[in-house]
């Protein structure tokens, strides 16, 4: 959430905002609302300060009185005004609550202008997408791949998109869940088990909400399938003021993740590109604001640690301002490269939102100086989701007996250095 003051004293630089993400929202019905909340406001504190006045003055009177009675009836008059403005003004804030959750975060001065994905900046690149397996294939056609990853029987079981693990497959994806995990704690990371249900507030205080409601899976009792462990991660502090001596703080959680992903369809959605339940360690920061553009170079660095010790090639892609996420002040993607469809896929989003989490959540801190709390920022980051950064290991590592060569850093967590999809 924005901080209500830029919006009225930096109107021009919300509106710039909205243009660089390429969101439709109409900023001048917001300021009109924000306008009429306020005077409202206005008109129920003075007319409580009437109120109190009045008291005060009631309580010197002679009870009975002329002029105490004459006091009481006009003291009526004026609650019955109050009731009647608290309860408009009461509706009004609500409305006005709304509005400000439809703004998005200030973009960085460091995003790059553009509205498509294909405006996103290569940032960085590491390792040669030629020194892939020359016997790489998509890795659904991989001769006995359902045998490991039963698409079919997932579909049959709950609908297209969750499928079945099985044997190797089951241990390789188990093996990377643990190798993730490990690292992060030695990157400085303390692990968490998190609830894999959140309520409305906290999805709300994330930005999943009312954002992205179409893409998440609702109980009856109105609690939500995580998307991913930045949401109960972030939540852990909400309404707490944490002292200025600890940050930053460093967690990393495994969750499964369920996403709807509505409308997505065709060939970049085949196989374990794009799934409805998935596995990924999450890391995520809360950091003192004069640090957190630092602490985001770090937490990329943390992500990009774990391909290199997969040995997998991959680039960095700072995004633009109209593929960046509603929440977002700057982000970076990481894409390994899939030497079998011949395509990055996304593993890793490295994401610092400011203080726009934070003011939702109420996340704060002490400072040492003033006394005072302040918000603090919030960045988080994949490390890593499984399934992309699975194809891409069956494809680039494919040989020509079929088998797939495990990674030297993955070995002691598989206990083998190849599997076999028989």
């Amino acid at each position: 959430m924005l901080d209500p003051k830029v919006l009225r004293e930096s109107p021009e630089t919300v509106r710039a905002a909205i243009a660089r993400k390429h969101l439709a929202i109409d900023l001048d019905a917001v300021l009109e609302l924000d306008s009429a909340w306020r005077a409202q406001l206005s008109e129920v504190e003075v007319l409580r300060s009437r109120q109190k006045a009045a008291n005060t003055k009631m309580a010197a009177l002679k009870k009975g009185s002329p002029e105490f009675l004459a006091k009481v009836q006009e003291m009526k008059a004026v609650s019955a005004e109050v009731k009647a403005k608290d309860e408009a003004l009461k509706l009004l804030e609500e409305k006005w609550h709304a509005a400000m959750l439809s703004l998005p975060n200030i973009p960085h001065a460091t995003v790059p202008e553009g509205r498509a994905p294909e405006q996103n900046v290569v940032h960085a690149t590491h390792g040669e997408t030629g020194s892939a397996s020359p016997h790489a294939l998509p890795h659904w056609e991989i001769a006995g791949f359902s045998n490991l990853i039963d698409f079919a029987r997932g579909a049959k079981v709950t609908g297209a998109g969750f499928p079945f693990f099985i044997g190797e497959g089951a241990k390789l994806s188990r093996a990377l869940l643990q190798f993730f995990l490990d690292e992060d704690v030695k990157a400085g990371y303390t692990e968490v088990s998190p609830p894999i249900f959140v309520n409305a507030a906290s999805a709300t205080a994330t930005g999943q909400l009312p954002d992205k409601e179409g893409q998440m899976y609702v109980t009856a009792d109105q609690l939500y399938a995580v998307p991913t462990a930045e949401v109960p991660l972030t939540n852990f502090f909400r309404d707490e003021i944490l002292e200025e001596d600890v940050l930053p703080v460093c967690r990393c959680a495994y969750t499964p993740c369920f996403r709807r992903e509505a409308g997505s369809y065709g060939k970049d959605v085949r196989g374990l590109n794009r799934v409805h339940q998935f596995d990924k360690v999450e890391l995520l920061k809360w950091v003192h604001p004069s640090s957190s553009y630092d602490e985001l170079e770090k937490l990329r660095a943390d992500a990009e640690r774990l391909l290199q010790k997969l040995e997998l090639p991959y680039r960095v892609l700072l995004m633009c301002g109209g593929d960046l996420g509603f929440s977002q002040s700057k982000k970076y993607d990481l894409e390994v490269w899939a030497a079998g469809q011949k395509r990055w896929l996304e593993v890793s989003s490295c994401s610092n939102f400011e203080a726009f989490q934070a003011r939702r959540a109420q996340i704060r801190f002490r400072n040492k100086e003033t006394g005072k709390p302040e918000l603090v920022h919030t960045l988080n980051g994949s490390g890593l989701a499984v399934p992309r950064v699975l194809a891409a290991l069956l494809e680039n590592n494919l040989q020509v007996d079929g088998r797939v060569e495990i990674p030297a850093a993955l070995v002691p967590y598989f206990g083998k250095e190849y599997l076999s999809f028989k």
